[in-house]
């Protein structure tokens, strides 16, 4: 006995694609996520002193959290030069950076990415990068072209720092590892801690998806707000 032929309607090919997309979303879900790597300390919770640094940025300049006693300082930490991600949150603090600079604070991104990277996406924020993904592209785009010449013309306005040994992530509790079919990956999460003028953690921030394109005017505003508490 032959078996029925089955007609292919437009409705039954998006039900197959359907069943497909949540078989997708299964295995995704099913995946291995990032795991803290060996030698994380615990992440610095407000009012614990937040551990010095000594690193380099993307033009060769040391810069050490000792540098900045007085002000308020805006350390972020995030995985990995020219991601959609780590561009959306670049180009957010570089909006809002003479609104950080009036309130006497001081940003530094952080990654394990090397200086030569770190320039690399310096010039890709100026809009130099042709070959950057359609997301990145999208959130440099947003950029004035005024901001961006002047990315051009002077770098970026805050230093992006090589944590190339893996150390100040380690301090911090922020350095993930996850397996990959080219071996392990080592990278920061996306993490921020708002230091206060006397060198301690005034309030950690776990910067998820949701939260990126808001994350630089919540820092901002919880910076007014410490102030307004202290005086």
């Amino acid at each position: 006995m032959f078996a029925r032929s089955i007609r292919v309607t437009p409705v039954r090919i998006l039900v197959a694609f359907a069943a497909l997309a949540l078989i997708a979303l299964a295995v995704s879900a099913a995946a291995p996520a990032f795991t803290p790597a060996e030698g994380n300390a615990a992440k610095p919770v407000a009012g614990q002193a937040a551990p010095q640094f000594s690193l380099v940025d993307q033009n060769g300049k040391t810069h050490t959290l000792a540098d900045y006693k007085g002000k308020w300082v805006v350390v972020y930490f995030y995985p990995k030069d020219q991601t959609p991600g780590c561009t959306t949150q670049a180009c957010n603090f570089t909006e809002n950076v003479f609104a950080f600079r009036k309130a006497n604070a001081q940003i530094l991104g952080i990654s394990e990415d090397d200086a030569a990277s770190h320039k690399e996406f310096e010039k890709a924020l100026a809009g130099a990068n042709e070959k950057m993904n359609a997301v990145s592209k999208a959130a440099v785009d947003k950029l004035s072209a005024e901001t961006k010449k002047d990315i051009a013309e002077h770098g970026l306005p805050f230093p992006l720092l090589a944590d190339s040994s893996h150390d100040i992530a380690k301090k911090y509790g922020v350095l993930n590892q996850i397996n990959t079919p080219n071996g392990a990956l080592v990278i920061a999460s996306r993490d921020t801690f708002l230091i206060d003028p006397t060198g301690k953690v005034a309030k950690h921030y776990d910067v998820t998806p949701d939260k990126l394109d808001g994350h630089s005017k919540e820092v901002l505003a919880d910076i007014d707000a410490l102030k307004a508490k202290k005086s």
